[in-house]
C-alpha cells in the first residue's frame, strides 16, 4: 500500500471505481434506466432484488426519498442482508437449487414487469437461477455485477454461466475478485470492500435516468419526498393513491 493514510486511499479507490462506471458504464446505465422508464410507461411494476450484502443496495433504492416508488425489494427470509442466523447461513443459501424459483412463485413479479438483480459475484445459483426463471416468465432483468468473477471463478450454477449471460442489461461494477481494496503489510488479508458504494451509486444513476426519461416523455415520475420535510407525507400518500396497484411495501 502506498503513501497516505488508510482513510484516504479507500476513498481514492471508491472513487476511482466510481470514475470508471461513470465512463465506462454510460451506455449501460442509459439502457437500464431506459428499461425502467419503458416498464413504468408501460403500467409495469419494479422489483430489486440482492442476497447477503447485495442486498444492502436493493433496499437502498425501496421507498427511499428522492427514489421511484414503484421499486419493490423482492425479499426471502435469510437472503435479506444478514437477517438470519447464523449469518453463514445466508451464504449457504444463495448455492441452493429451486430456491430463486420459490422465491419467484410467492412474489407479485409477472410479465412486463422489471427486475433487477444485484449480486457481485453473479456465479452462485440463486442469481442465475432467478434471472433465467424471470425472463423465461416474461419479465426484463438488468444484472448489476462484477463480470471479472466470471473470467477468473467457476460457475456455481448447473449450467455453467454467471447472472452475466441471463440479462437484458448487465451493469458492470468493476469490482476486483474479493471485494477488498487495500493491503497492508502487517495485516494477512486485503480489506476494505467498495463494493456497497458502487452498487449503490450505479443503481441511483440507473434511477436518475429513469426519472428524467419518464420526464423527457411528459410523465410524471412517481418520486417520493422526505416524511421529515413538511408537506412530505401529503405528496407521499398521493403517490401511493395513484400507484397503489403497483407498490407492494404497503401492504
Amino acid at each position: 500500500m502506498s503513501d497516505g493514510t488508510p482513510a484516504d486511499l479507500f476513498f481514492d479507490a471508491a472513487i476511482g471505481l466510481l470514475q470508471r462506471v461513470r465512463d465506462e458504464e454510460a451506455e449501460a446505465i442509459t439502457a437500464a434506466g431506459t428499461l425502467l422508464a419503458d416498464t413504468v410507461a408501460a403500467g409495469g411494476r419494479l422489483f430489486a432484488f440482492g442476497a447477503g450484502h447485495s442486498s444492502l443496495a436493493a433496499q437502498d433504492v425501496v421507498y427511499r426519498a428522492g427514489g421511484l416508488a414503484l421499486m419493490n425489494l423482492l425479499a426471502a427470509p435469510g437472503l435479506v442482508g444478514v437477517d438470519v442466523m447464523p449469518a453463514t447461513l445466508g451464504s449457504r443459501l444463495e448455492r441452493v437449487d429451486g430456491l430463486a424459483t420459490a422465491v419467484l412463485d410467492t412474489s407479485p413479479l409477472r410479465a412486463g414487469d422489471a427486475l433487477v438483480i444485484i449480486s457481485l459475484s453473479g456465479r452462485n445459483a440463486l442469481p442465475v437461477e432467478m434471472a433465467v426463471t424471470a425472463r423465461t416468465r416474461g419479465a426484463k432483468v438488468i444484472g448489476v455485477t462484477s463480470v471479472a468473477y466470471a473470467a477468473e471463478t467457476a460457475s456455481r450454477h448447473s449450467s455453467g454461466t454467471y447472472l452475466k449471460d441471463h440479462c437484458d442489461v448487465v451493469l458492470d461494477s468493476k469490482i476486483a475478485i474479493g471485494d477488498a481494496e487495500l493491503t497492508l503489510d502487517t495485516i494477512p488479508a486485503p480489506f476494505a470492500p467498495a463494493s456497497t458504494v458502487v452498487t449503490s451509486a450505479l443503481l441511483q444513476a440507473v434511477l436518475a435516468t429513469t426519472a428524467a426519461t419518464l420526464a423527457a416523455r411528459g410523465i410524471e415520475p412517481p418520486l417520493l419526498r422526505s416524511g421529515n420535510v413538511d408537506g412530505g407525507h401529503e405528496w407521499n400518500a398521493r403517490v401511493f393513491e395513484e400507484y397503489r396497484d403497483r407498490i407492494f411495501y404497503q401492504h
